[in-house]
């Protein structure tokens, strides 16, 4: 399953200067407020969110909500994805891929998610 979203980061910069950290919390958890650097990298995190939960075919909502996905970074630097437990039992998910990349006012993610019902077609 594959999913992909796009954000013009000027959008997430309103939000954060309107709102402040009340904007970051309503979809980062305190650890990955702590490897946001600036309102682009929170962009990146939000269209990683976005992107699966657009691969799990769900979107964000009832059934699988942004803090039910975590985003955390490697000693290198690379991004990776944390699924709860909820999201885990009800989709059959075994591995997470995820990309972010920034080019100029937007940022996008690019995430990649294997079931175990998928190994049954």
């Amino acid at each position: 399953m594959i999913g992909i979203d796009l954000i013009k980061t000027s959008r997430m910069n309103h939000l954060i200067e309107r709102f402040g950290d009340k904007a970051l919390y309503r979809f980062l958890s305190k650890d990955e407020i702590s490897l946001v650097k600036n309102y682009k990298t929170a962009s990146g995190f939000w269209a990683a969110k976005e992107a699966c939960s657009k691969a799990l075919g769900v979107g964000i909502g009832s059934e699988c909500s942004f803090h039910d996905i975590t985003v955390y970074k490697t000693q290198g630097g690379a991004p990776k994805l944390k699924l709860s437990q909820k999201i885990v039992d009800k989709f059959s998910i075994k591995y997470t891929s995820v990309s972010i990349t920034h080019d100029g006012e937007y940022a996008i993610a690019v995430v990649a998610l294997e079931s175990a019902s998928a190994d049954k077609v």
